[in-house]
């Protein structure tokens, strides 16, 4: 671990190739996160952008409040840390996201957030002065060239503005400095008491945004059963479970459950939203999935 408590990463717990644990979480992960897209499109249909984040964050918050574990004691030292935590990985990149996807259609948004293992991976050498071992490098490479294939069509025309995807690739870039401090706080002191914490912090600050929001929004019930399933799944269970994965692997092998959002985003944009993906961003979800394959390998 890093000397500063404030801005600090560890190793995972684990150097092993994922076993059947960490690809268990690592597909729960995609799925919601990836489908988070589409929710937030629905959302978007009646409520404004900073009414969906305040309302998945409220969701998300009750969700993990119901379990006694979430509330377990956690010294008040750490309480920067876990602000720190909540500004970095949730509040800006929730309060981003909603505004870019005004802009950008859900599945191109999936394909940026791609990019966030790439941040974890720099951010998490930096931090631990250690590069990742030759397979994870190879595998981020391998993974990035997937992400460009997927999501450069998109960066102009009717897809894509380049205001909104400037703001996904920012959040995105908060992710990976968040999927760092996450490990340490996380391995101290469990997943869901921190995660919990988060997110009623994130929740607070975001609060006088939603407010401001409700004038631009209007009620529809097909968006709110949206942003409810954003906020227990996508916002609640999905945060729990990636912090569990990278308490077990690390930052930067963690991430790489992100690599399988842009596929998860596509066909579900394709699917249910109807919306038009370029074929060389079909060819690039291979990519993705081999270097994805690549940094769960075992570690150096």
């Amino acid at each position: 671990m890093t000397r500063s408590r404030l801005i600090s990463t560890a190793p995972g717990l684990r150097s092993e190739a994922y076993g059947a644990g960490e690809w268990a979480l690592l597909a729960a992960i995609a799925l919601m996160w990836g489908s988070s897209f589409l929710w937030i499109a629905e959302g978007l249909e009646a409520f404004s952008p900073f009414v969906v984040t305040v309302g998945r964050l409220s969701f998300g918050a009750i969700a993990l409040g119901l379990f006694p574990a979430a509330r377990a004691h956690i010294p008040r030292s750490e309480f920067p840390a876990v602000a720190v935590l909540a500004v970095v990985w949730i509040t800006v990149p929730l309060v981003l996201f909603p505004i870019a996807q005004q802009w950008v259609d859900s599945s191109i948004a999936g394909s940026i957030n791609g990019s966030t293992p790439l941040h974890a991976a720099v951010i998490s050498a930096l931090l631990l002065r250690r590069r990742p071992g030759p397979r994870q490098i190879a595998g981020l490479v391998v993974g990035f060239a997937g992400v460009l294939a997927v999501t450069l069509p998109g960066a102009s025309g009717s897809e894509g503005s380049p205001l909104g995807i400037g703001l996904l690739v920012f959040s995105s870039f908060l992710y990976g400095i968040g999927l760092n401090l996450l490990v340490p706080l996380a391995q101290r002191h469990g997943s869901l008491p921190v995660l919990w914490r988060v997110q009623l912090i994130a929740l607070t600050l975001t609060l006088p945004l939603g407010l401001g929001g409700i004038g631009g929004s209007q009620w529809a019930w097909s968006s709110a059963a949206a942003v409810i399933v954003l906020g227990v799944f996508s916002t609640g269970v999905a945060f729990v479970a990636m912090a569990a994965l990278s308490v077990r692997v690390g930052a930067t092998r963690s991430s790489v459950a992100i690599y399988f959002l842009p596929i998860v985003a596509m066909v579900l944009g394709i699917t249910l939203r109807g919306e038009q993906v370029p074929w060389v961003a079909v060819a690039g979800t291979g990519l993705v999935v081999i270097g994805a394959w690549l940094v769960t390998r075992r570690e150096r």
